[in-house]
């Protein structure tokens, strides 16, 4: 019961990295907040932290949206009175190449992907600063490091929010509130089946462990960060449950 008691938000939560997450952080004894456009998803997702014994709730939001972004720091609020974990997970994935993006896709991306994260942590800064307490952790992607060819616009988003999770850890660690993210490598999730099987085959070649990873290989990164005193001392850091896809 690592997380007895404290409460969390999860974006993306119906379905893969964040189900996990969101899974893992029930049987910790959390109590969440669970975010998503997908509602019938979402309500399976809820359903399932329920029966681990958390006290869940869902809330159907587009985080690509102003108000869907702020949408589950504003719910946890209300239903616990304030907020002490913020897992910025919702992501979009789409593959074309520089020349082909249009300005649409690149808005979208950076508004579902990036500005989200910001919105999400703005909205929940003041809670945790106020109380001296609090773990924002944002899902990045390697991608965010090294790029990838047919990605420019996903590895721009995911780029920012590594260098805004460095940035406001700066900002606010000295108060207790420890910002970091993680950058997996390719993960089998329902956000790459957009990706061509040539792209995927060639990206598992490269990889020095010669997979893919899977969720439920991600979220135990997730409850480290949220956890103490396992997270206590990381401050703006990026980990890399990768596949070995980048070595810093």
């Amino acid at each position: 019961m690592q997380l007895e008691q404290k409460r969390a938000v999860i974006t993306g939560a119906a379905s893969g990295i964040g189900l996990a997450i969101a899974s893992l952080f029930a049987r910790e004894g959390a109590r969440l907040v669970l975010a998503d456009r997908h509602a019938d998803n979402l309500q399976n997702a809820v359903a399932a932290c329920r029966e681990r014994g958390a006290d869940c709730i869902g809330v159907v939001a587009d985080v690509g949206q102003v108000a869907g972004a702020q949408s589950g720091v504003d719910a946890c609020v209300e239903q616990f009175g304030g907020i002490d974990i913020l897992v910025n997970n919702a992501g979009m994935l789409s593959q074309a190449r520089c020349t082909d993006i249009s300005l649409a896709m690149w808005d979208e991306m950076m508004a579902v992907d990036l500005r989200s994260v910001f919105l999400a942590s703005q909205r929940a800064l003041p809670w945790m600063l106020a109380q001296k307490w609090g773990r924002i952790i944002n899902v990045a992607s390697q991608l965010g490091i090294k790029g990838g060819a047919e990605l420019c616009h996903y590895a721009a988003a995911k780029a920012g929010v590594i260098g805004f999770t460095k940035s406001l850890a700066l900002e606010v660690s000295a108060q207790n509130v420890l910002v970091n993210a993680i950058a997996p490598g390719p993960i089998e999730t329902p956000l790459i089946e957009g990706l061509n099987s040539e792209w995927k085959k060639a990206k598992a070649a490269e990889l020095p462990l010669g997979r893919f990873g899977r969720a439920e290989e991600i979220a135990p990164v997730a409850l480290l960060l949220a956890s103490e005193p396992g997270g206590n001392l990381f401050v703006g850091q990026t980990l890399g449950p990768n596949s070995g896809d980048v070595m810093p």
